[in-house]
């Protein structure tokens, strides 16, 4: 027992310790750091990141139109549509405590916690005595998923439900699964995609049934009571939206809140460098994620995990179609499993000290990321 809290208080600290020293420049307002300069607004340039600061709007108006417009923001109303209300709803229940600016950065910290936690008790049963090490790779890399864990970001919470879901979902603990997935519905929109996957792989997984026996025979294997939870999932994103019915009159005003909806036809067309949210070029690196998440589902599929299989590869599909210049940020979903996928490579010692090396990088990157991904916030006193 004593060895569990150990260890679940190492968990935790991994989550919390690299967010800590991610801040230090920051909080002692350092202009430069390893020679590279840094903005020098203090802990408000934390606060200030993409999309903290829409998130805190959202909590602190519950999308009521007439209080948003008193946000020095120049966005459409219709634009916090596509800011899901769970996130928006902890960071106003601890903002009696903390104010809603620190309130913010608590609730990805927890967040952050919850879903290293559950990555913790997914990871060890693939790499044994190395989980711990695992976990500290997983904690700041990739490097856009620590700068999420460190600033005000939905991300977080969606990675940590769809974790915790999936987790229960393959212990055929669907209740628990079906909650998990109703909060990530809460959370973001993707979330129906964990339920495509639950439903295909429930509808795939026994197909032998039909084979060798009959169609009957299938259906009941389905054994759609014990696993009806999962329309949780789909039921908690009708709610999300008919609660936009109520606030903003339009049922559908997620669909039409600009320029969210990354989603293009045909795939690939982040390429396209006039798109608004890509404006560059320079994506080489675009060919490295796709290559990387699709080597991962086969690794997936090969280990015979055909649960996780089907959220990354449902995931993966979902994200060739994605036209945003921070798809590592679309991805960090299935970054947890394909940790899973490549664990054989992940205990190996030339892998640990090459990520050695990559410490530093990240950490420079994150301070740089950071720095610079900043929104531009006249009066501050709205938000307070």
């Amino acid at each position: 027992m004593t060895k569990r809290i150990g260890e679940l208080i190492i968990v935790a600290l991994t989550a919390i310790l690299p967010t800590l020293l991610l801040w230090l420049p920051f909080i002692f307002r350092l202009e430069t750091f390893w020679g590279i300069p840094l903005t020098n607004g203090g802990m408000a340039t934390i606060v200030a990141n993409y999309d903290g600061p829409l998130y805190m709007v959202v909590a602190k108006t519950l999308y009521n139109a007439d209080l948003i417009r008193n946000y020095p923001l120049t966005l459409p109303i219709e634009y916090y549509a596509a800011h899901f209300p769970l996130y928006p709803a902890f960071i106003r229940l601890f903002a009696g405590i903390f104010g809603y600016t620190y309130s913010m950065l608590f609730v990805t910290n927890i967040s952050a916690v919850v879903a290293i936690f559950y990555f913790y008790k997914f990871i060890k049963e693939f790499v044994g005595k190395h989980a711990l090490f695992v976990v500290f790779v997983f904690s700041i890399f990739p490097a856009r998923w620590l700068i999420s864990h460190s600033v005000g970001s939905a991300d977080p919470l969606f990675v940590a439900c769809i974790l915790a879901s999936v987790y229960h979902f393959r212990k055929s603990q669907y209740l628990y699964a079906g909650l998990w997935g109703a909060l990530a519905g809460f959370t973001k929109s993707p979330a129906i995609l964990l339920f495509l996957a639950y439903f295909a792989y429930l509808a795939t997984h026994k197909i032998k049934n039909i084979i060798s026996g009959s169609f009957g025979a299938w259906v009941k294997s389905l054994d759609v009571v014990k696993t009806f939870p999962i329309f949780l999932i789909p039921l908690a994103i009708i709610s999300v939206f008919l609660i936009y019915k109520q606030t903003f009159g339009n049922f559908l005003a997620y669909f039409n809140s600009g320029n969210n909806i990354h989603l293009f036809f045909p795939p690939f067309q982040i390429f396209n460098y006039k798109q608004s949210w890509v404006g560059t070029f320079w994506l080489e690196e675009i060919i490295f994620v796709y290559f990387f998440g699709a080597l991962g589902l086969t690794k997936l599929i090969k280990k015979k995990e055909y649960l996780l299989s089907w959220f990354v590869g449902i995931f993966f599909v979902s994200i060739l179609f994605v036209s945003h210049r921070d798809l590592i940020r679309y991805s960090l979903p299935i970054v947890p499993f394909l940790y899973i996928a490549f664990s054989d490579y992940l205990t190996k010692a030339e892998f640990k000290y090459i990520f050695a090396v990559l410490v530093i990088p990240i950490y420079l990157f994150s301070l740089v990321f950071i720095s610079q991904n900043v929104m531009p916030i006249s009066d501050w006193a709205p938000f307070l």
